[in-house]
């Protein structure tokens, strides 16, 4: 088969969907792997790179038009869904929730297209969840950009000038990216608090050395796939009390909780940010899904009653490199897993669990 990768070219997008380690996996399976010039020219790889891990770097209408399969981090521009090849495979952050017209498209095309958004959170898909591998990035990013717009440093520090406080850190959200920015604050040196509407990953927490903030909200859950369920008005009334009295001595604050399919819920209100002390810091990782903080702008950095709310957009871009990494093996784990030795090709087995989960578009229908 023909595996090709396209260059991003989302404003901001620094991420690779392929990288010359993954090219040669793919190429052991005997594959055609055909790259965009200038794939990685954000992550510090050059063509010649690809070139000698296997790869024909070619032009972009090159790898629409040979291309049986087809990898991207972002989803395909609307004007280039027509130069698919119809019965290829498109692999990538589709967002099929809010981009209808473009899943039209790719159906109208015959165009096989993978959501990995979608990709179920099983264990056996755990090497394929590349919404997790990102996640993981952004928590600690986030720590990382809240910790350089602080005035004050993160760790304890005894000098003969005195001795200098824990920052203190509240992390909302205890999924993937919560848990990362938790690790990251610890390691280093904050003290750290957390809080999740879900009761199971108090244990999460504490294994981390942070502090788990309970509140009573009354029943309370998660979905089958691992996401928090959605609070009724008492409940996340009772949530903001709670977290506003935290949120009042925290130094930083990270939002990390999303509903997936569904808008951010708010979480921060402009009450709670009031209470807080000047200099504080809010980063909302859940910023691009509307965000958790009341007034947050999305790509920006304002001050509001002296708390810096930072906004900023595709925090796992910001470690280019390893996102890159991952994003790629996560692509490649996809691949292989379904890979057929005995017919040396992809095998799309509709009646797979997983496939069931993420295919999106398939011979000309829209699934889900």
């Amino acid at each position: 088969m023909t595996i090709g990768a396209i260059k991003e070219t989302y404003p901001g997008e620094l991420r690779s969907a392929l990288t010359p380690a993954a090219v040669q996996r793919l190429a052991k399976l005997h594959n055609e792997v055909l790259v965009e010039a200038g794939l990685g020219s954000t992550i510090n790889l050059t063509d010649d790179d690809y070139h000698k891990a296997g790869a024909q770097v070619v032009s972009r209408k090159d790898v629409f038009n040979r291309a049986d399969i087809v990898l991207k981090v972002r989803r395909p521009e609307a004007a280039e869904v027509s130069l698919l090849k119809k019965g290829a495979l498109h692999i990538s952050f589709l967002d099929p929730f809010n981009e209808k017209p473009l899943i039209d498209a790719l159906a109208a095309q015959g165009v096989s297209a993978v959501s990995l958004e979608m990709i179920p959170r099983t264990t056996i898909a755990q090497k394929m969840d590349a919404l997790s591998s990102q996640a993981n990035l952004a928590g600690y990013v986030a720590v990382v950009v809240a910790a350089e717009r602080l005035a004050k440093i993160l760790p304890m520090m005894t000098t003969p000038a005195g001795t200098i406080p824990p920052a203190r850190v509240f992390v909302i959200g205890a999924g993937v990216a919560g848990l990362q920015a938790i690790a990251t604050a610890k390691r280093l040196g904050a003290r750290v608090e957390a809080f999740d509407t879900r009761p199971i990953v108090k244990e999460q927490v504490q294994s981390l050395g942070a502090k788990f903030i309970e509140i009573d909200l009354g029943e309370t859950g998660q979905t089958a796939g691992g996401y928090a369920k959605a609070l009724n008005a008492e409940q996340l009334a009772k949530q903001r009390e709670g977290m506003a009295k935290v949120c009042a001595y925290s130094d930083i604050v990270i939002t990390t909780a999303q509903l997936f399919g569904k808008k951010a819920p708010v979480i921060v209100t402009k009450d709670m940010i009031a209470r807080m002390k000047p200099g504080s810091v809010v980063v909302d990782v859940a910023v691009e899904g509307g965000g958790n903080v009341e007034g947050i702008e999305a790509g920006k950095e304002i001050l509001v009653d002296g708390v810096r709310l930072v906004g900023l957009l595709n925090l796992p871009s910001r470690a280019a490199v390893n996102a890159s990494d991952m994003f790629a093996s996560n692509l490649v784990n996809f691949i292989e897993h379904f890979w057929s030795k005995e017919e040396n090709t992809f095998k799309l087995d509709l009646a797979d669990e997983l496939i069931k989960g993420c295919l999106i578009t398939h011979e000309g229908k829209v699934l889900k």
